[in-house]
């Protein structure tokens, strides 16, 4: 069995905890690999080391900082087949996915290739009488990335990216359930220019994450997972003087209208609810149909669409519409969700809970299921499910839907399917949610906008990607100067008023 190991100073390095965690295979249910997960003596270690490295990269010339930047993403494309594959091989997800998961990743790396501009400060003459004002963006120091198992390329290169490309040292470490695509990214970094030491790649548990919390050489944490682990990493980094982040969990609604394209939604719904398993934080799990009519109607379209989902291995080929999900234990939580809708009375349209798939029993595969008659007081509603499963909400009006979504606890991502330029624009300028589509399933922003939902979807004041991430990793020192022309004689002891 292959044992995986820390990348510390450029290199890999052994663990030395003795503990370690199982990397499944989730399409087979074996055990592909262990990794070691850190003391906190190695954590320590390792900051320590990115501390020293920081202060030559900051100094780096911000442009040749771009162009290590840029040499990373020819390095990603050209390894984009592989790292797709590592992204499957530990996630489960499909072949097509898991370069999708690459590539949005690789977007916001292509961003990074213009930190120069993304660095500048500003500066005024003569603000005062003789006095100049210039303000400088400058990096925090050493800062930390806690990425979980679901995009295992894609966020750690929104992490790292602007991290790096703006003069930090970083701590990455990810999940210990998919750490071979961090891992393979590290050592492309440093082929690509990156000094050793600036990227150190720490696997672990809460041990490892405590550790980056309580360690005074952070200076920010960027998380992204489940809500209570953001907000318990969020309240403790900020307690202790850090930077925080921190994306939680997600309910996202689709609202279709009755004027929308039944069979354009329908399509729409199937791919944002199903796909990856439904394991995104931007997956749409709650259809929000308005009228009877519509609900009718888009619920037999669903149906034969979602019958003829093909779930398999991401060896079976690029027409596997879904893979497995990550573990045994969210395969159990999915399935006992699923089973508290039935038993308090929402209408199971299509039952996944049976699947097998023959020669991969032991895997972790879970059938689609869809919902129809869910109210608000439900579990399966209530819950961010994380699988496979789609609800269906039935409302009378616009406002009844737009109102349910406004009640939820999450705001992360939301969309409408309509006809209607003014119920479009009124439902972008209401809505409470961070992220939103217009005829559009899954509105994950481009890379040179931000992405960040709102409510208990997210934690801070500062988006991922884009103008934020720069702004989150960088801090502004602002310096009055003046520079006398002439002899002065005696001290001012009050404020000179402006002329």
């Amino acid at each position: 069995m292959q044992e995986l190991t820390h990348f510390i100073n450029g290199e890999h390095v052994k663990g030395t905890s003795g503990r370690f965690a199982d990397v499944y295979n989730p399409s087979t249910g074996e055990i592909q690999a262990k990794v070691p997960l850190a003391t906190v003596a190695e954590m320590d270690a390792a900051i320590a080391a990115a501390a020293e490295a920081q202060p030559a990269w900051a100094a780096t010339n911000p442009q040749r900082r771009a162009r290590v930047m840029m040499k990373f993403a020819a390095l990603i494309e050209e390894h984009m087949d592989e790292l797709s594959e590592l992204v499957s091989r530990e996630h489960g997800k499909t072949l097509p996915d898991g370069r999708g998961d690459v590539q949005r990743g690789l977007e916001v790396i292509e961003v990074c290739m213009g930190a120069p501009n993304m660095l500048k400060g500003e500066y005024m003459n003569d603000g005062g009488p003789g006095i100049d004002l210039y303000a400088m963006r400058q990096p925090l120091g050493v800062v930390a990335g806690i990425t979980p198992f679901n995009f295992p390329a894609m966020i750690p290169l929104w992490k790292m990216g602007p991290a790096l490309a703006s003069g930090n040292a970083m701590i990455l470490k990810p999940s210990e359930r998919c750490p071979s695509t961090s891992l393979r990214l590290a050592e492309l970094l440093k082929e690509s220019g990156l000094p050793d030491g600036v990227l150190q790649v720490v696997n672990g548990d809460k041990e490892a994450v405590d550790t980056i919390l309580d360690n005074e050489t952070i200076q920010a944490v960027g998380f992204v997972g489940s809500t209570p682990i953001a907000q318990y990493i969020y309240g403790r980094a900020c307690t202790n003087g850090k930077r925080a982040q921190c994306f939680g969990g997600a309910k996202n609604h689709m609202i279709i209208m009755p004027d929308a394209d039944m069979d354009k939604a329908a399509d729409a719904l199937v791919g944002a609810g199903f796909g990856a398993a439904g394991e995104r934080c931007m997956a749409i799990s709650v259809a929000v149909p308005v009228g009877q009519k519509t609900a009718d109607a888009l619920i037999e379209r669903l149906v034969p669409r979602i019958e003829k989902l093909k779930v398999g291995p991401y060896t079976a080929g690029a027409d596997v519409d879904y893979g497995p999900v990550i573990t045994a234990q969210a395969k159990d939580r999915i399935n006992g969700l699923v089973n508290s809708g039935v038993e308090q009375g929402a209408n199971l349209v299509v039952d996944g809970r049976d699947f097998s798939l023959q020669g991969y029993e032991d895997g972790f595969f879970v059938g689609p299921s869809l919902f129809d008659n869910v109210t608000p007081d439900m579990d399966i509603y209530q819950e961010e499910i994380f699988g496979p499963v789609l609800s269906t909400v039935r409302t009378e009006t616009y406002e009844e839907a737009l109102d349910l979504i406004m009640k939820n606890q999450y705001g992360n991502g939301t969309s409408i399917y309509t006809a209607d330029g003014d119920t479009a624009r009124d439902f972008a300028n209401k809505v409470n949610v961070g992220m939103v589509g217009i005829n559009f399933p899954i509105p994950v922003p481009l890379s040179y906008f931000t992405f960040g939902g709102w409510k208990k979807s997210a934690f801070g004041d500062l988006n991922q990607y884009g103008p934020d991430a720069f702004r989150f990793y960088t801090k502004t020192k602002t310096v009055t100067a003046r520079w006398f022309s002439g002899i002065k004689d005696g001290g001012e002891f009050h404020f000179k008023q402006m002329d």
